[in-house]
């Protein structure tokens, strides 16, 4: 399983369109062991593109704090899972809390 967050400075960034790097994850399902992490500089932002580029990683799963609906319609398109309103913290923290079941999601912090 691959999952990948927008990140800035560190931490989650609010709005997954605009982040400095996806900070990719690459878990074992089992023992529920991270195998690998790179950051990944994305293109630049343009409507549409980010979905097929991230599916292109081979990522599973996104974690984010906002993304609009047309986003989430096109990751799920590509074979990936959107799980939004994810409150911002370190990349490795939420992975470990997504792991254990323990990851709180909230309002979806992006309106369009």
């Amino acid at each position: 399983m691959k999952i990948a967050i927008p990140t800035s400075n560190g931490l989650l960034c609010n709005h997954f369109g605009h982040c400095d790097v996806f900070t990719i994850f690459e878990i074992d399902e089992v023992s529920k062991k991270i195998h690998k992490t790179e950051e990944i500089t994305p293109p630049p932002h343009e409507p549409g593109k980010l979905p097929p580029w991230i599916a292109a990683q081979g990522v599973n799963v996104v974690l984010a704090g906002g993304m609009g609906k047309r986003a989430i319609d096109l990751f799920s398109a590509n074979g990936v899972d959107v799980i939004v309103g994810v409150m911002s913290d370190t990349p490795g923290k939420l992975v470990e809390k997504f792991m254990e079941k323990k990851l709180i999601s909230g309002q979806n912090v992006c309106d369009h």
